[in-house]
């Protein structure tokens, strides 16, 4: 049986940041413990492993350009034993009033690919323009 993959494309606007700090958002334990709520883990280097969300998600950082963009290899808990991980491809541009992410993540089994779709802005996309919103 072959292994099916889906992908997500998503554009999402987070006012009241500029790039280079929801780049650090992402890559900072303590941020992104902050925002999301969630125990988060790692270092924000090329090669460096993370863990998010107590543990749910986990993967290591394959390509990093600051304030711009964040290459992670990325899976949760519930992938399928035999599929490899996803790989997450966050571009973070300046915008008027704040910081414009373009998110693809490919790679993602596709019975999940749905629920994954939901839970990007649900866990993620809401919960930054929360915390920009009330960072000064």
């Amino acid at each position: 049986m072959a292994l099916r993959f889906g992908r997500i494309k998503q554009r999402q606007f987070i006012p009241n940041a500029e790039p280079r700090e929801v780049y650090r958002a992402f890559l900072n334990a303590k941020i992104h413990s902050q925002f999301t709520g969630s125990k988060a883990t790692g270092k924000g280097v090329v090669g460096g492993t993370f863990t998010a969300w107590d543990g749910y998600i986990t993967g290591k950082n394959l390509k990093l350009v600051s304030g711009k963009r964040i290459v992670q290899e990325w899976r949760t808990t519930e992938f399928p034993e035999k599929y490899p991980g996803s790989v997450l491809d966050l571009t973070f541009r300046s915008k008027k009033g704040g910081t414009q992410i373009i998110m693809i993540h490919s790679k993602v089994p596709a019975t999940q690919t749905a629920k994954y779709r939901e839970g990007w802005v649900s866990a993620y996309w809401e919960p930054l323009r929360e915390y920009f919103h009330k960072t000064p």
